[in-house]
């Protein structure tokens, strides 16, 4: 099906979403893997964790073209491979998403709502946030706050953070769509961030940007990925 979205936030940073509806084969026709990229396909053992890997890329080049590559640093956090575009992955069974920005620090996270959630809420839900109790929303809810949490994890790029006690989202009233606002407090940062969310099927999307004043010093920590 290829690209089903692609939404440019501004000027520097943009998002896309690839429903997986081809064969491994049909999305291997459409990228060109890197020597290194096809060593790590190997290691996959299964087809849908190759779906996903392949998609990613699919997505990607039809995002930035075929030449824009992935490459990770030390701790495993990917970028574009010329340092030109920070980049956040997530997928979840059927759909992969790309956040890219020029400028920004980012984080996306998205995830199929399956109906476990509730059960294992006591994990990442801690005391100063509030779920609403309204039957047709609780579980959407709890899966913004899931994927909220998830795409601050990524944007603080930070070891160390627990989901419960260090990141909070703050109270907002849950819709289809719309905006909240989230903490990461920890020994090594207290940062508060903007983030937006929407619900695409039965999937639950959120991500997040903020303006990365020192874009050198960013930059600085792609040199020397490993791939």
């Amino acid at each position: 099906m290829a690209c089903i979205s692609e939404h440019h936030l501004n000027e520097y940073t943009m998002v896309g979403v690839w429903k997986i509806e081809e064969d491994l084969e049909t999305l291997l026709s459409m990228v060109e893997l890197s020597p290194e990229e096809k060593k790590k396909f190997k290691t996959f053992k299964s087809n849908s964790r190759r779906l996903e890997y392949v998609s990613v890329r699919a997505l990607l080049a039809e995002l930035m073209g075929p030449d824009a590559k992935i490459v990770y640093n030390k701790n495993k956090k990917p970028f574009i491979k010329d340092g030109s575009h920070f980049i956040s992955i997530s997928h979840s069974n059927k759909l992969t998403a790309i956040m890219l920005s020029s400028r920004e620090r980012i984080g996306i996270d998205l995830e199929y709502m399956s109906s476990n959630i509730t059960g294992i809420a006591r994990r990442f839900i801690n005391r100063r946030e509030n779920i609403t109790r309204k039957k047709d929303y609780r579980r959407y809810h709890l899966y913004i706050h899931w994927c909220a949490k998830e795409a601050l994890y990524k944007i603080c790029d930070k070891e160390g953070i627990n989901m419960k006690k260090n990141i909070t989202i703050f109270p907002f009233p849950v819709d289809v769509s719309g905006y909240m606002r989230g903490r990461v407090k920890s020994d090594m940062i207290d940062e508060e961030f903007d983030l937006q969310y929407t619900r695409y099927d039965n999937y639950a999307i959120v991500w997040t940007k903020k303006y990365y004043d020192d874009r050198e010093s960013e930059k600085a920590k792609m040199l020397g990925p490993s791939s």
